[in-house]
């Protein structure tokens, strides 16, 4: 719900994203930005590419990258599990500051355990990157998402006060009132009556700056 209080408007966002998705850190690091210059209030949740991509004909590397994905997105689940939701975005924060401006998306065991310990969470949390146990609470999770967006998404899924899209996706992320601006586009688009899907072909990757 969006609450107006005089000239001001607070919005809430729910954010679902995967660690290992590089444009959904894009994304997180412009709605950080957009935090600083607006009323906004955002919710982190886990997805998980793994999830989305199940019993889809894969090429051979995306398949094998699938694989890894499930270790750092179930870490985060289970810290959010066994310790709230508070841990939630300071745990992507450091897992995703080393698997993308890091360039240490091979080195998964290594970046859970320093993220972990950067966050202060207990170093046990590593072994559910390799367990199925909690995939429950994953799974439901990543359905939250799906449910408001449907099946033919990736990741990052962003609710403007209930309305959910995929994207933005943008890069680089936008900063100051650049990303503000961006953001009034978003509740714009949001509270628009049935607004569905702005597109065009991505010519460049993500730029971690």
């Amino acid at each position: 719900m969006s609450e107006t209080t005089g000239t001001t408007t607070a919005h809430t966002a729910d954010f679902w994203f995967d660690p290992m998705c590089p444009w959904a850190w894009m994304t997180s690091r412009w709605i950080g930005e957009a935090q600083q210059v607006r009323d906004l209030t955002v919710r982190w949740h886990v997805m998980s590419l793994s999830v989305l991509n199940e019993g889809r004909d894969l090429p051979e590397e995306y398949a094998r990258l699938m694989e890894r994905a499930w270790g750092p997105v179930r870490v985060v689940n289970a810290a959010r599990q066994f310790h709230g939701e508070d841990v939630v975005k300071p745990l992507y924060d450091a897992l995703g500051t080393r698997i993308h401006p890091g360039g240490r998306g091979d080195d998964l065991a290594a970046v859970i355990d320093e993220a972990l310990e950067e966050v202060g969470l207990p170093r046990d949390l590593a072994r559910y990157a390799t367990t199925d146990e909690l995939d429950e609470s994953l799974r439901a999770s990543h359905q939250e998402a799906i449910d408001l967006v449907g099946e033919d998404v990736g990741t990052p899924v962003v609710a403007v006060d209930g309305v959910g899209f995929f994207g933005p996706v943008v890069t680089p992320a936008p900063k100051g009132e650049a990303a503000g601006r961006l953001w009034d586009g978003a509740v714009l688009v949001a509270t628009t009556p049935g607004f569905y899907e702005i597109k065009r072909t991505r010519t460049s990757g993500p730029v971690f700056d």
